[in-house]
């Protein structure tokens, strides 16, 4: 999922389009198996957070991406998927999708994924 979808530039309270787009999974991410695990993964683009973050206590893209995965958590715990079978996992500007050479591959970097690991057998 785009984070400009779900979450405002620059920010990590998710929106309301990001929600409705949550829900979505939210059939599949209840229905899991009870071995079965979900980890929601944070990335950023490899532009550096500006002041205004800076100013909320935010450090870097690392930082900034852990909040918006842990904000994808918090909503998805809060609609019935289990706390303990989900964790959240920033990983900044890593393992990105696209070049950062431009603001539309940047936009492919900027995103969540919501992963289901289930147990190999």
């Amino acid at each position: 999922m785009a984070t400009d979808l779900a979450f405002p530039s620059g920010g990590y309270t998710l929106r309301p389009a990001g929600k409705a787009k949550l829900n979505g999974l939210l059939p599949t991410l209840t229905g899991l198996g009870p071995n079965d695990k979900v980890v929601v993964y944070g990335y950023t683009d490899d532009r550096p957070v500006g002041a205004a973050l800076k100013k909320r206590g935010i450090i870097d893209n690392l930082d900034l991406s852990s909040r918006r995965a842990d904000a994808v958590v918090r909503y998805l715990t809060s609609k019935g998927v289990n706390p303990s079978a989900i964790s959240s996992k920033g990983r900044g500007d890593t393992h990105p999708a696209a070049p950062n050479d431009n603001a539309k591959d940047r936009a492919q970097n900027r995103r969540i994924e919501v992963v289901v690991e289930q147990p190999a057998g």
